[in-house]
């Protein structure tokens, strides 16, 4: 409980210093524009002016889930959910970032990435929210118990001590990736019910 706490502040100062840092590089950028008068610098900055709500926006999102993603399980399961939609809202400032490219440079990037833009925020998404779900779920398989005394308790996954002579690169058989499938499912249960009940 201590580490997840200690996580847990570690992730909202980092976070809250992001967001801060992000706010005050975007006032000094503005204070600078009556000093630089380059007109792609000061088309940069009203560039970031009129996105400066999805880029608030992106910021929030990813705050909110980096805060869930520090909860122990199973209050983390929204994280992965809410860091794959904030990836989309990534995608739509990239494009912004592409049309504002072509203005000033008379390109023609945006069309293209507008067309892709769907197909690449959908694998983007899945990808994003796999891979949460993924972390969530391997750090369940392998975190170790601890018993009341404080010790850690290695956990009995089903496996057996190896004996001499077997490697530990031989294919296994079905009827046991099933039975580790089911001891993994059952693990997991087990531990969604006792976080429940410690919460209580």
């Amino acid at each position: 409980m201590h580490n997840s706490t200690k996580s847990f502040g570690r992730v909202f100062v980092t976070r809250m210093i992001g967001i801060i840092s992000l706010l005050i590089a975007i006032v000094l950028a503005n204070i600078l524009k009556y000093y630089i008068s380059n007109p792609i610098y000061n088309s940069g900055v009203a560039f970031i002016n009129e996105n400066f709500w999805l880029l608030m926006l992106i910021a929030i999102i990813l705050f909110v889930g980096a805060i869930f993603g520090a909860f122990p399980f199973p209050f983390n399961l929204p994280a992965p959910i809410i860091r794959a939609f904030g990836s989309v809202f990534c995608i739509m400032f990239l494009l912004q970032i592409f049309e504002w490219v072509d203005k000033i440079t008379s390109t023609t990037l945006s069309p293209l990435f507008s067309f892709l833009s769907p197909i690449i925020a959908a694998l983007v998404f899945l990808i994003v929210l796999a891979s949460g779900y993924f972390e969530i779920m391997r750090k369940l398989w392998w975190q170790p118990h601890v018993g009341a005394d404080g010790q850690i308790i290695p956990e009995n996954r089903g496996y057996e001590p190896e004996p001499p002579g077997i490697s530990l690169t031989d294919v296994k058989s079905w009827d046991e990736i099933g039975a580790e499938f089911r001891l993994m499912l059952f693990d997991i249960i087990h531990r969604f019910r006792m976080e429940i009940k410690r919460k209580q």
